[in-house]
């Protein structure tokens, strides 16, 4: 199918749907499009669906009050009945992982497989280490793309960022050139105060074979987050792979490798 859209709420939300097979709704971390989950996808295992959340790629914004995660979760279960899916492996990166554990606890029924890669969140909203995000929509907001970025790069936040995870530091430093700017103030704004909305009772529920990836050097997706979740999730498996900070290269043979091993063991979707 290739990309194209539905609408939801009133609002055009584009994603992308290629391959064949087993469905697998592959979700973007904040602020990017497809073409993040997509790098890491491994090629023809199986059928690759990506929406791109309401202000991300070609997805209209609509209120900033409706931005979060409940929404970005109902939104890709829309999409999932649009696409007249019964079941599905779910999973994705960063925000894509948060929005992945939403569905798989919400939704039992739907969920053939669970993927939470590079998990931000736990069960609380706004975790310490999403604070930059804030921080850059502050500048943003104030002093706009040009000052707020030559602010930013010399505040003792990039710096501590830079420090820990260099790749996380790029990331931010980015968002001041990001394309959809009309949306990255009202996304920075809330989303890293959002949550989950899940506990660890709802966690622990979760029956779907699961898989959780996890990297160090990384200070928006701590390792330990990445453990926790895994030691929450009855029989999930647990790869720590190479980090962006180390070596992308590693990174992305690693992350291919981890989920086509996953995706192969999985049935019963459709």
């Amino acid at each position: 199918m290739g990309r194209s859209d539905f609408i939801r709420d009133g609002l055009r939300l584009s994603f992308e749907d290629v391959g064949e097979g087993l469905p697998v709704i592959w979700q973007h971390g904040l602020g990017a499009d497809a073409a993040q989950p997509a790098e890491v996808f491994p090629a023809d295992v199986a059928r690759r669906i990506t929406l791109e959340c309401r202000g991300h790629g070609g997805s209209e914004t609509g209120s900033e009050t409706a931005l979060s995660i409940q929404t970005f979760a109902a939104d890709v279960l829309a999409l999932a009945d649009h696409l007249k899916l019964d079941r599905f492996v779910v999973g994705g990166i960063s925000l894509g992982a948060a929005i992945a554990l939403r569905i798989a606890a919400d939704r039992p029924d739907r969920v053939a497989g669970l993927v939470l890669a590079r998990p931000a969140w736990l069960t609380d909203a706004a975790p310490a280490t999403l604070a930059p995000y804030t921080e850059v929509a502050r500048l943003l907001e104030s002093l706009g793309p040009v000052a707020g970025a030559e602010a930013f790069v010399h505040s003792p936040t990039y710096a501590m960022v830079r420090e820990a995870s260099p790749d996380n530091a790029q990331s931010l430093r980015w968002f001041f050139d990001r394309p959809r700017g009309d949306s990255t103030v009202p996304l920075l704004r809330r989303i890293p105060l959002d949550g989950p909305g899940v506990n660890e009772a709802a966690i622990r529920a979760i029956n779907a074979p699961t898989l959780v990836i996890g990297n160090a050097r990384d200070h928006v997706h701590p390792l330990a987050t990445a453990e926790a979740l895994a030691g929450l999730i009855p029989g999930a498996r647990f790869v720590r792979i190479t980090g962006k900070s180390d070596d992308r290269t590693a990174y992305l043979a690693e992350f291919r490798a981890a989920l086509a091993e996953y995706l192969a063991g999985i049935e019963g979707t459709g």
